[in-house]
């Protein structure tokens, strides 16, 4: 038995290893994100949607003059980046559905224009061609998907800008009715939260969460082009900054869902009742 044993073990570490064989991958190009300053996304029957990098930081050019969702332009600019089991000649375009693309991409950097066209999809892999230079590629339609996002999906869903996020100096809460009647206004005084209503006694640990997670740190769950009505009036709170700069944020509706306007960027911004709430009331912990 102990010989059998031994025989067997001795041809199963003796045996010829077998070779896997590695599928080989092309690189679709060699491009640098940080490079990149400008992205254009065309379609057969749509407007463009132009982003432009401006200071490290993507803007919305067209349709809408808006700051730009930073991680959606990324999520475009990722094919640069992409492998593909396949290579094939860019001779015969319309065999793969290029000859009139679905989407074309234009990214610029300092050196020019680069070129990406999405075209049909293959049936037995249900991938999508993609033409770049003398190459077709095979690649997962996540790619063409977004860049086809629409382009209002694209605009920071962030109330605030970074900078403004980062110059809060307080809130001017006295012109929505719950805070009329005592002028609500919070500020930050030599890094020091204080209020104008004596019988609140809130402390510095409540006032930065709600700040970090009310104002700085709380997308909305979508937004809309807004075209502000000067003959309506609606409840507002002005946010100081440490600039001097004062933004209006008008509010919209409450339920059931909350709505808030920045007049200034024409968009508004819809909240869950129960966030847009806290976002209004901050924890004053009065007595």
């Amino acid at each position: 038995m102990l010989a059998l044993v031994a025989s067997l073990v001795s041809f199963l570490y003796l045996r010829p290893k077998q070779t896997i064989e590695e599928i080989p991958t092309y690189e679709v190009s060699q491009l640098k994100l940080a490079d990149i300053n400008n992205v254009k996304v065309e379609f057969p029957a749509k407007s463009p949607v132009i982003f432009e990098k401006i200071e490290n930081y993507w803007l919305m050019k067209a349709p809408y003059k808006q700051r730009a969702d930073q991680l959606s332009v990324q999520r475009i600019l990722s094919v640069i980046a992409a492998k593909s089991e396949h290579r094939f000649p860019a001779t015969d375009l319309a065999k793969y559905g290029l000859e009139n693309p679905l989407v074309k991409v234009t990214i610029s950097n300092n050196s020019g224009q680069e070129v990406f066209t999405y075209g049909g999809y293959n049936t037995v892999t249900d991938e999508q061609y993609l033409a770049y230079k003398d190459g077709v590629y095979l690649l997962t339609a996540a790619y063409s998907e977004a860049a086809s996002t629409q382009a209002i999906e694209m605009v920071d869903k962030n109330i605030l800008s970074p900078a403004e996020a980062k110059q809060i100096a307080g809130f001017d809460f006295s012109h929505l009715e719950q805070w009329e009647e005592t002028s609500l206004n919070v500020d930050i005084e030599n890094g020091q939260w204080k209020t104008n209503i004596a019988e609140a006694k809130p402390t510095q640990n409540d006032l930065n969460e709600w700040q970090e997670f009310s104002w700085k740190q709380n997308p909305a769950k979508s937004v809309e082009a807004y075209t502000p009505d000067r003959n309506a009036s609606y409840p507002y709170l002005m946010l100081k900054l440490s600039n001097g700069k004062k933004v209006r944020i008008n509010k919209m509706m409450e339920s059931p869902e909350m709505i808030l306007a920045r007049p200034d960027e024409g968009l508004t911004y819809h909240f869950n009742n129960d966030v847009g709430f806290s976002m209004l009331n901050p924890p004053l912990n009065i007595k």
